[in-house]
């Protein structure tokens, strides 16, 4: 699916909405100055569109694919900078990646072998950590590496259960940061209980443990994202996954993937700014089409639902529909958490343009993310004007009037975005400064927030 261009004169599914189809143009409302964007307020944004492939889907996608004897083809991947970096390890290890089209891809896979050079993740957390697993279980050294971000996030989470495993691996200065040093196989299957939920960690684990000798199980005390045990199943990868009482153990026997044939469906982390620029700018009604229907992923549609947003999603066709509402506050419990981590950000925004109070409790994870999300929100939310305070783990946003200012993505994407959809609300002009950082999960946002506006 094409996602940026002009909108046609055609009208999507019924809804009365057009369509768009096309190539890239450049913004009028969004305007690009050096390495800042200005985003103008108003509205309101009408129309269709389709968010990038799903990025931790893309990740486990091209990974599997490198593993699996044969080829393989990947449909809708991720177009953003973190994919293309585990797009270029994968190559750099010797899957064979060819572009068939525009939107599809073939894998070569089953034979990976040592690199004399570090593999460079970009900003990537996400590939950072699963890498770290796949590459503990192939019979070799490799180093990761990554930018002056990742070079700060800890490691540690997947150094532990890699180094019961049997791995030895080793970050920079005996310290667990990138770049981590692999000397891969030889490793035994263990049963480990993630300390933190973390889908990341229990990816980590399990791609490792698809080279150890016995089984692997992973325990979690709060279910988290279930990418991968739903792609290793589908590919063939004998697994299973079963309530405990209050736990939920994953266990999964020693293998490689058959080849396979997947379509990415759109990233809802990325669908959730639109759902909530929908919700707060009046006269609003957008689609975003093909989102992922899966476990743990749709939290952010029933914090929207609790505070009175019109949105609905049908899982068939994978139909984000929103209208614009009144919003009022809530409260985001800490065992919603894990599901929404990547869309608190975003919700804040919707918070800070609600009535009343509303509180996120047990997001202290956000402060090991690309910024310190906890940080970031509260600063530059607050240059807005908005009412917003950290108290420990837990983040309280009331709303407020938001006024047109500078702010700064902090070399962060998902930061960066919420304040374009904040600046659609505020007094004035919103100048986001760093906005490159967008590049590495959806390249075309301004495009498709401009689209929308002239879909109007």
């Amino acid at each position: 699916g094409v996602r940026h261009g002009r909108a046609t004169q055609g009208w999507a599914d019924g809804q009365g909405l057009p369509v768009h189809l096309g190539a890239p143009r450049v913004s009028r409302v969004v305007e690009r100055l050096g390495g800042s964007t200005v985003v103008q307020p108003g509205g309101p944004l009408v129309g269709r569109l389709r968010v990038p492939g799903d990025k931790s889907i893309s990740h486990r996608v091209l990974m599997l694919a490198a593993l699996a004897d044969g080829t393989s083809t990947v449909r809708g991947l991720s177009d953003g900078g973190d994919v293309a970096c585990t797009r270029r390890i994968v190559e750099a290890l010797g899957a064979g990646v060819v572009d068939v089209d525009d939107d599809t891809i073939s894998v070569r896979g089953g034979s990976l072998g040592a690199v004399d050079h570090p593999l460079d993740v970009g900003n990537s957390g996400t590939g950072i950590r699963l890498l770290a697993g796949l590459l503990a279980g192939l019979p070799f050294r490799s180093v990761l590496d990554g930018d002056a971000s990742i070079r700060r996030r800890p490691m540690d989470r997947v150094l532990e259960p890699l180094g019961l495993m049997g791995a030895t691996v080793a970050g920079h200065d005996g310290l667990a940061l990138a770049p981590l040093d692999i000397r891969g196989g030889g490793l035994r299957g263990i049963e480990y209980r993630l300390p933190v939920a973390s889908a990341q960690v229990k990816g980590c684990v399990l791609f490792a443990g698809l080279s150890a000798d016995g089984p692997t199980t992973v325990v979690e005390d709060r279910p988290s994202r279930a990418h991968t045990e739903e792609l290793m199943v589908a590919f063939g990868i004998r697994l299973a996954s079963e309530a405990d009482g209050d736990l939920t153990r994953v266990t999964l026997q020693p293998g490689r993937p058959s080849a396979f044939d997947h379509d990415v469906a759109g990233d809802p982390s990325q669908a959730a700014f639109w759902a909530v620029a929908a919700s707060i700018v009046p006269g609003s009604e957008v689609v975003v089409g093909n989102v992922y229907a899966g476990p743990a992923r749709s939290g952010f549609i029933d914090v929207l639902k609790r505070m009175g947003a019109d949105i609905s999603h049908d899982p068939a066709t994978g139909d984000l529909m929103v209208r614009h509402a009144g919003l009022t506050g809530t409260v985001v419990t800490v065992d919603e958490v894990p599901g929404l981590v990547d869309e608190v950000p975003i919700l804040a925004v919707a918070a800070a343009c609600a009535e009343g109070e509303t509180t996120f409790d047990g997001v202290g994870e956000l402060r090991v993310k690309e910024s310190d999300r906890l940080a970031t929100v509260e600063s530059e939310l607050g240059r807005m004007g908005a009412d917003v305070r950290v108290d420990g783990d837990t983040l309280v946003v009331r709303g407020s009037a938001l006024r047109g200012t500078e702010v700064d993505s902090h070399h962060d994407h998902r930061i960066a975005m919420a304040c374009a959809v904040a600046a659609l609300v505020a007094d004035g002009p919103m100048t986001v400064d760093g906005w490159d950082a967008v590049a590495t999960s959806y390249p075309g946002f301004a495009d498709d927030l401009d689209l929308l506006r002239e879909g109007a």
